[in-house]
């Protein structure tokens, strides 16, 4: 094990050609050095630590900004859940929901290509394409009765219509 002592560590600081070469520059040039020196620290300082934090500083000011914005409008929006969750629940015996599903698309001129049956309780149901507006309404109408939306698949057409296959369920 070598130990260095502060004496031994100067003394061959010294002795090295760069510090030769450093005590040979002129007044002029050493102190031009140093403020080049003290210059590229303080860049290397700037880009290395400094500006880093500022972005990361941007950063979580953009997603407090986003949060605060979230529990905005989670605290509009409580009022409508809290009446949502006192509403009386709905319930639909899961013997009729083909029949639902199909009266209640043909209500909002949605076309029925297939309808099966499974034995869950559930039934697939694919759609001809709609316009968007449409399949919500009849999505939000469904909920209303008592219908989960277990599963989606929704294609878009070319012609800004959906295509749209689901599962559905009697809510519980």
């Amino acid at each position: 094990m070598v130990v260095w002592n502060p004496e031994q560590i100067l003394t061959r600081l010294q002795a090295s050609p760069l510090a030769q070469r450093w005590q040979h520059l002129a007044r002029r040039e050493r102190l031009m050095l140093g403020l080049l020196a003290l210059f590229l620290l303080s860049a290397l300082m700037y880009l290395g630590m400094w500006r880093p934090v500022a972005g990361h500083k941007v950063e979580a000011q953009r997603y407090l900004d986003q949060q605060r914005e979230l529990h905005g409008y989670l605290q509009v929006r409580a009022p409508e859940v809290m009446d949502l969750q006192r509403r009386p629940v709905v319930s639909l015996d899961p013997a009729r929901l083909q029949g639902l599903v199909t009266a209640s698309a043909t209500e909002k001129g949605l076309a029925v290509e297939r309808v099966d049956s499974e034995g869950s309780g559930g039934v697939q149901v694919s759609l001809q394409p709609a316009g968007f507006d449409r399949l919500l309404s009849w999505f939000g109408d469904l909920q209303a009765q008592g219908v989960r939306i277990e599963e989606a698949g929704l294609d878009r057409q070319g012609d800004g219509r959906i295509a749209a296959r689901l599962t559905l369920r009697v809510a519980f």
